[in-house]
């Protein structure tokens, strides 16, 4: 479960078989604080890398803009890729099951809320792929 901002628009996909997959990054962050012992914590802000799929990737990419703020739910997902330069790089990332957003808009229709919380389409399908591509 996060909640964050969204940094920037979606990146919106459609796949060869139809479904559409969206990515987006969100930046939480946790506030400056002082402890008990007077120690000063910083305010750290860590970005995460969600990943949508089929109806609510749509959804997204209808509602959700750069600086909204979400409520998330999903599980990591861990791979690694070689870079250009043959660099080995790994990506963590979280396909999210369920979306809230937070954020308060002029139209009420922009408020949406994922009605897929089972995690799987109107025709029963998961929202997760199970060829385990991200792309």
């Amino acid at each position: 479960m996060l909640i964050g901002n969204v940094g920037k628009d979606p990146d919106v996909r459609y796949r060869d078989n139809g479904y559409c997959v969206a990515s987006v990054t969100l930046a939480t962050t946790d506030r400056a604080r002082t402890l008990p012992n007077g120690t000063q914590v910083p305010e750290r802000t860590e970005w995460h890398n969600l990943v949508f799929w089929r109806g609510l990737a749509e959804t997204v990419e209808k509602y959700v803009h750069k600086g909204d703020k979400l409520y998330v739910e999903g599980s990591l997902r861990s791979h690694s890729y070689d870079d250009q330069n043959g660099i080995k790089r790994y990506v963590t990332e979280v396909y999210v099951d369920n979306m809230e957003m937070l954020s308060s808009r002029a139209n009420p229709k922009q408020n949406v809320q994922d009605q897929q919380t089972s995690g799987q389409d109107e025709a029963g399908v998961s929202q997760t792929p199970t060829d385990g591509m991200p792309f």
